[in-house]
């Protein structure tokens, strides 16, 4: 099957995103009281950072490279500011071949801006102005005579009234949806089970699913979802991650052992890598092995689409079973 022939329309944030790392300042502290580890600047102290790097971001923006590099038609469909900022995400989605004709520009929210102060571990703290990416309006939204075969939908900042029109509006269509919800939807989730009548795939982490459905382990979590999607996909980070849909059960640990140089972007890059095999007439397992080679590269990099995997790199095993459903 072309993947040319095959269209995905990305649904969500773009963020410009600026990375500041190699400093002293940004080593982790632990708080033994805790058990956890904390980012520690003094209060009015300045911190020397070494390096600087500017890239983009955003669950759908990220998604779109995905596909893009995948060789599929990559729609990109969100809110931008008119600045530099929304200047620099479109530039990056020309670059990669993204349609970027269906967005929309808000006149007065600027574009979502992300400063990462990243530590050596490859955690960060983040301070994010999301402005255009959390003021959404329907009308931001319309895939009626887009033609596309699936959309990809990360968060919409909890805009129930949107995403329920939007789904409506795709299922009229014919057109699949495979949804990543964020915190806000999952703050909701009565509103959020709600839609996923129309919903073709689901992928949250165990955490996530734990607030949709009961069940201890991801095998449980993932059956119980399966009440509401046909195809559900639950991860939990380095435990690996379990999906189904509904013919076979695949369990999988890490595709590799990598040092993490920076998080940003794992979770979209391993929703995205899995429809974008998905779409291609892939098996289950199949795609989550490419899933999880996306994302173990894109967590080797600074930013979140530098690792993106371009179509046809090479995969290799890694720990995985299947069984019938």
């Amino acid at each position: 099957m072309s993947g040319r022939h095959i269209k995905i329309i990305s649904v969500g944030a773009a963020v410009q995103d600026v990375f500041l790392s190699h400093s002293e300042e940004f080593k982790p502290v632990s708080d033994v009281s805790t058990h956890e580890q904390f980012m520690r600047l003094e209060l009015g102290a300045k911190a020397d950072v070494n390096n600087i790097t500017f890239s983009t971001g955003g669950g759908a923006t990220n998604a779109a490279v995905t596909f893009a590099r995948q060789g599929l038609d990559a729609v990109f469909m969100g809110v931008l500011g008119h600045d530099p900022a929304g200047r620099a995400i479109i530039d990056v989605l020309d670059h990669e071949g993204v349609d970027t004709s269906h967005l929309s520009f808000n006149h007065k929210y600027n574009t979502g801006y992300s400063v990462l102060l990243l530590a050596p571990n490859g955690e960060r703290t983040i301070l994010t102005y999301r402005g255009a990416s959390t003021h959404y309006h329907a009308g931001d939204f319309r895939v009626k005579g887009v033609e596309a075969d699936w959309l990809y939908v990360s968060t919409l900042s909890g805009e129930f009234d949107i995403l329920h029109t939007l789904f409506t509006e795709a299922r009229k269509q014919g057109i699949k949806i495979m949804f990543n919800p964020g915190k806000s939807e999952l703050l909701h989730p009565n509103k959020l089970r709600s839609l996923l009548e129309d919903v073709e795939v689901l992928c949250v982490n165990k955490d996530e699913a734990s607030m949709l459905v009961e069940g201890e382990t991801l095998e449980e979590l993932v059956r119980h979802l399966h009440h509401f999607v046909p195809i559900a996909i639950v991860s939990d980070g380095p435990n690996g991650v379990v999906a189904s849909d509904k013919t076979t059960i695949v369990r999988a640990g890490m595709y590799q052992d990598v040092r993490v140089v920076d998080r940003t972007g794992a979770g979209d890059a391993f929703g995205s890598g899995f429809l974008s095999q998905w779409v291609q007439g892939k098996n289950i397992a199949e795609c989550i092995i490419f899933a999880s080679a996306n994302s173990t590269s894109v967590v080797n990099h600074i930013g979140a689409k530098t690792g993106i995997l371009a179509k046809g790199t090479m995969l290799h095993h890694m720990p995985l079973h299947e069984k019938p459903y």
